[in-house]
């Protein structure tokens, strides 16, 4: 077998990113790759340990530039896809958040969740004509294949052990509720006439679309808060459980669980088991929403306050494949009839049309083979070219020092949003003995019994490979 260049791939949210791209380095490794993964903003502070390779990115924003700029200059490729191109904003307030001219000019392949994710990258003004898009899929969507289910049957059942029969309510107030208050839309108004300033989450936007979408937010996080105490007294026999977005604070929800019986909150592990173990999943606008529509798995939107220009713009798509619940009570009775047995999980043939324009690889190869499919050509490419020059490797060097430099500098100030006890929220230690467990059952599932090894690299990355 041709000698293959590494995979070098970052996880940020672990809960979200980690088990999909461990199904990708599985399919990798059995195809000949080394794989490097663990924790994208320590893989940046340690760029130069790592061999030349492919560096797998989730995003292409303006805040990859240098880093991208940095990966090309030691000699990497760069390939990405864009975490939330699935569920998107407007074209231009997506473009301005979530596009950069400069860092695309260092990616070699493009990987779309589907159709409208290409035709929404094509539609941008500052892309190459010739730019590599292809239409593979995203690792999440295979976790979502009946298939895979199987992955998540020991964590099914011990959810189903400690929870019993539960509603999964999942939110995503992220915008109103960060974790720190300079991840919101916006941040608290310094005097109480004041005009409030721009938070994190607004970037790209017109002030005008960011209130609108602040007031929606508000409104909407007001409607669970009362929601779910409100729904356990209604199914004293029926246990909730509510899971916060990762960069959600999650105290708010802590609080109210603190005063029913049968609430609970956690962001526990991946999302797929506890769909899978759920009777039913409460959104507005989540990305849960389709993943639980294409797993069968009865969706509420619960939209007591709506916006028509957000709900079915921004997250028309969730909003579109949920059954839709106006107020409480309509919701009570959709929720006695998926407890009961009568709930219909039919919908429209236009929105089986949507998913299908949205999301490839619901059938057919994963969206991991086909990924490194793409993969296994570039390599080959970029085996037969040259390396970079010296004088480019050192610069590539001084960049990153300053960068990082820079990076921990701010990383260590009181008010950061990337302080410590946010990394460790966002990606927990996780054991070399759990990730091999998790690298056994995905073999056993893809009907590979080689043996792959599962080592620690550099203290706290793991380098897999085949024995």
């Amino acid at each position: 077998m041709q000698t293959k260049l590494p995979l070098i791939i970052p996880v940020e949210n672990q809960v979200r990113e980690l088990d999909p791209k461990l199904l990708l380095s599985c399919i990798a490794v059995a195809r000949g790759f080394t794989v490097y993964i663990g924790s994208r903003r320590e893989i940046h502070f340690h760029v130069p340990a790592f061999p030349r390779g492919i560096y797998l990115s989730k995003s292409m924003t303006g805040a990859s530039d240098l880093m991208f700029r940095i990966m090309w200059a030691m000699g990497h490729q760069v390939v990405a896809w864009d975490e939330e191109a699935l569920v998107h904003l407007p074209d231009e307030i997506y473009y301005s958040r979530r596009l950069s001219p400069q860092a695309m000019a260092y990616v070699g392949r493009f990987f779309a969740w589907g159709k409208d994710n290409a035709e929404l990258w094509r539609r941008y003004s500052h892309i190459d004509p010739d730019a590599a898009i292809v239409v593979t899929g995203n690792p999440r969507n295979d976790l979502l294949r009946p298939e895979l289910h199987a992955y998540y049957e020991e964590d099914v059942r011990q959810i189903r052990n400690t929870h019993g029969e539960f509603i999964l309510i999942n939110t995503n107030f992220n915008h109103v509720n960060g974790f720190t208050p300079v991840q919101n839309l916006f941040l608290p108004a310094s005097e109480g006439d004041a005009p409030m300033h721009f938070g994190r989450a607004a970037k790209g936007m017109t002030r005008e679309y960011a209130l609108g979408l602040y007031n929606l937010k508000r409104a909407v996080f007001a409607d669970f808060q009362e929601m779910i105490p409100r729904l356990s007294q209604a199914f004293p026999d029926t246990n909730f459980v509510v899971r916060p977005h990762p960069t959600e604070n999650p105290d708010v929800y802590k609080q109210i669980a603190s005063t029913c019986q049968r609430v609970v909150v956690t962001n526990e592990g991946n999302v797929v088991p506890w769909l899978l173990a759920a009777k039913a999943l409460i959104h507005n606008g989540c990305t849960t929403g389709v993943e639980a529509h294409v797993m069968r798995v009865p969706a509420l939107s619960y939209r007591a306050s709506t916006d028509d220009d957000y709900d079915f713009g921004f997250y028309r798509l969730p909003n579109s494949v949920s059954q839709p619940c106006f107020n409480l009570e309509e919701l009570k009775i959709n929720l006695a009839r998926i407890l009961n047995g009568e709930f219909s999980m039919e919908l429209e043939p236009k929105h089986q049309q949507m998913i299908s324009h949205y999301l490839a690889a619901i059938e057919g190869p994963f969206a991991c083979q086909r990924i490194v499919e793409v993969l296994e050509e570039l390599s080959d490419e970029s085996m037969s070219s040259k390396g970079t020059a010296w004088w480019q490797t050192i610069g590539g060097w001084a960049l990153w020092f300053g960068r990082t430099r820079i990076k921990r500098f701010k990383d260590s100030r009181p008010h950061s949003h990337n302080r410590p006890e946010f990394q460790k929220h966002r990606y927990p230690e996780v054991s070399l003995e759990d990730i091999r467990d998790r690298i056994a059952r995905f073999q056993k599932l893809l009907g590979d019994d080689r043996e792959i090894k599962v080592e620690k690299w550099q203290g706290q990355f793991f380098r897999i490979s085949a024995h």
